[in-house]
């Protein structure tokens, strides 16, 4: 807060984790099947025209309703949902979810408010709060099972899996629940678990966890002396970890190195106390295992990483790295700040980066290197925020609206944001289907879902659940022929 009282706002390209150029160097552990290698100067295509910039709809002006309307709302009240405070925007916290479990049932989460439990054996402030979930059956939105849980912090909680399932994080714990929303222990990590993102297929999962580094042969004897936990990984590191509570384990066959473009010398004195792991998810086997002195945004799908390299001047060159070995240059883009990129699909990726005004630049991009469509918002756009559909077919953008251009110059006070606002693209093609308000406003999202089929989607707004139906979307354009090279 400043002197006024004023909450100020600086422009902040990712919620969850820093996205930075990464050099990471990986262990043989990763080539599981060296049949999958592919060679780059193979697959590489020759170069693509690029798309006409679309213009961003509904530019000049914040949208006061849907473009469409609902097809069904569910009003929020009887649900026991009541509106964050003002005093929250700004502060990051996330306070709610809302997710498709199948095409006819949502999710719905959210803080209880009530006062806060300070914890006698820890020094540290609690964060703990009470969180409400139901499943809500579509069209009537009948409450079909409901649960309360207790967490220990205020980052994002939940991630919905394409079965039905879905991870909920407290604190070192990793849960796996099921539309009865029962809870059970998936995965336990050796220090706070404060991040995790999981690739298109939802077979392998990058987290960072806050793990400082532990004394000499202390965690050995801890280990061996603790009744009732689980083995971690062998040190060849094939075993599973115990679905039941698996103790994640770091095994030095997994070991790699994590290069942050942003490390300063002054952060390279201390010891690092951030873990970046790739693993897969339902064995618990870790595949990667490194430090790093800050949050990680590494996206992966089934066959490789990406990372941003810096080019000359706003250039940035997306570099794509295979876990069985060798890599192949996708393309670039321009950006004055660092892009992030996320995977839309197992071969779509979606490049956020910015221009000099501070504007939001996206960039749909094959992985074979074409450029699908690229479109750009104005710079009163700002915190973007990404939900895809469980296909990859649709994504929905989030901003918050504000009345004058954000950067690092012209921070802004929570009285500047004006609105909330969603736009629906078409995967294939940056169509536009879908702009409305959504509200009230949650700063780091949670308040828009997209159904397995892309055929749905809901948004909190206007004191309900509206549902929307849409036309079914377009499927992505095939792979062309592959250039062959001399």
């Amino acid at each position: 807060m400043s002197s006024s009282g004023r909450r100020i706002f600086q422009p902040c390209r990712l919620p969850e984790a820093a996205a930075f150029a990464l050099l990471i160097v990986l262990p043989a552990v990763l080539a599981q099947d060296p049949a999958q290698a592919r060679r780059p100067e193979v697959d590489a295509l020759m170069p693509q025209p690029s798309p006409l910039v679309k213009e961003r709809y509904l530019v000049n002006k914040f949208p006061d309703k849907p473009s469409i309307p609902p097809s069904w709302s569910i009003p929020l009240d009887p649900l026991g949902f009541s509106a964050p405070g003002a005093i929250y925007l700004g502060a990051r916290n996330s306070m709610a979810s809302l997710d498709f479990i199948d095409e006819n049932h949502l999710l719905f989460t959210f803080r209880i408010p009530g006062l806060l439990h300070r914890d006698s054996t820890n020094s540290e402030e609690s964060s703990e709060r009470q969180i409400r979930a139901v499943v809500l059956a579509l069209p009537q939105g009948t409450v079909e099972a409901e649960a309360h849980w207790t967490v220990h912090d205020r980052a994002r909680y939940l991630w919905m899996l394409k079965d039905g399932h879905f991870l909920l994080r407290d604190r070192n714990s990793l849960f796996e629940g099921d539309a009865t929303l029962k809870l059970k222990p998936l995965l336990d990590f050796p220090g706070h678990l404060l991040w995790l993102a999981l690739d298109p297929a939802q077979d392998l999962m990058v987290t960072n966890s806050r793990e400082p580094v532990a004394a000499p042969a202390k965690p050995e004897t801890d280990s061996s002396s603790s009744t009732g936990s689980k083995p971690g990984l062998t040190p060849g590191g094939t075993s599973s970890v115990d679905s039941n509570s698996g103790q994640v384990a770091s095994p030095s066959t997994a070991s790699a190195n994590v290069s942050v473009d942003a490390d300063t010398g002054e952060e390279e004195s201390s010891a690092p106390d951030l873990v970046i792991r790739i693993m897969r998810l339902r064995s618990g086997e870790v595949m990667l295992v490194s430090r790093a002195r800050m949050a990680v945004h590494l996206p992966i799908n089934s066959q490789g990483y990406l990372e941003d390299l810096r080019g000359r001047g706003v250039e940035w060159v997306l570099d794509f790295d295979y876990f069985t070995g060798g890599s192949k240059m996708l393309g670039s883009v321009e950006s004055a700040c660092t892009p992030s990129d996320d995977f839309l699909s197992e071969d779509e990726i979606m490049v956020t980066g910015c221009g000099s005004e501070g504007e939001s630049k996206l960039t749909a991009m094959r992985i074979d290197g074409r450029t699908l469509w690229a479109t750009q918002a104005p710079p009163t756009e700002i915190w973007p925020s990404m939900t895809v559909a469980a296909n990859g077919l649709r994504l929905a953008w989030e901003t918050l609206d504000t009345d004058h251009s954000v950067n690092s110059y012209a921070p802004i006070g929570a009285e500047d944001v004006k609105e909330q606002s969603v736009t629906v693209f078409e995967a294939a093609t940056g169509d536009i289907v879908l702009v409305s308000p959504v509200s009230p406003i949650l700063d780091v999202g949670g308040n828009v879902a997209i159904s397995p089929t892309s055929r749905r989607v809901a948004l909190l707004n206007a004191g309900a659940i509206q549902v929307f139906e849409l036309p079914a979307p377009p499927p992505l354009p095939s792979a062309p022929a592959k250039h062959a090279t001399h």
